[in-house]
């Protein structure tokens, strides 16, 4: 059965980076994955989201349906709210209390929603995360897109993957031990 994560955020919160790390380690568990990311204006802020369909049959198509999301993590608080018609209705919600204001909002022309995390529990099966302060408890802010991700391989059961050897060929030397620790960190705020 093809499992779907959709991932979403604002450019420059690494979620292309996780969703890169999370195909990879798939890939090498011997899954069928498909990817595909849609980049609005990601490098000014605007919407950013990954499509990552993985099973041990074959997967054709790399583009989650509307209703058909297993698990929406979501990095920036209102990009949950904006996806949420993809979540199938048993789904999980992880979402990052945290807010990245858009054009809108920064220019004076709308405010910024209130209420996004009420009305995301109210709706689905949502754990609210605060992956800044997590971060920063580990050692740099720069790791909330591992602990995200972390909370995809702990609550879709993908422990088993050798996360440690994928970080290692996949990032830079400086920043291994961090990440291991983020994704650790993450693993157990899915529990």
């Amino acid at each position: 059965m093809t499992k779907n994560i959709l991932l979403v955020g604002v450019g420059g919160q690494g979620t292309i980076l996780a969703s890169k790390i999370l195909t990879l380690g798939l890939q090498k568990a011997n899954y069928d994955v498909k990817m595909s990311e849609i980049h609005g204006m990601s490098q000014r802020g605007g919407s950013v989201t990954s499509h990552i369909r993985y099973s041990e049959d074959k997967v054709y198509s790399p583009v989650i349906e509307h209703g058909q999301a297993d698990v929406i993590v979501a990095f920036e608080k209102m990009e949950a709210l904006r996806y949420l018609d993809y979540l199938k209705v048993d789904g999980k919600v992880f979402v990052n209390d945290y807010e990245i204001p858009g054009m809108p909002v920064t220019s004076g022309q709308a405010e910024y929603p209130q209420g996004i995390i009420e009305e995301l529990k109210r709706v689905a099966d949502t754990t609210v995360i605060d992956a800044n302060k997590e971060a920063e408890k580990i050692g740099s802010s720069k790791v909330m897109n591992m602990i995200l991700l972390g909370t995809i391989i702990g609550s879709m059961n993908l422990t088993n993957i050798d996360w440690d050897q994928i970080l290692t060929e996949n990032v830079k030397p400086q920043f291994i031990e961090l990440n291991k620790k983020a994704i650790k960190c993450g693993i157990e705020l899915a529990k």
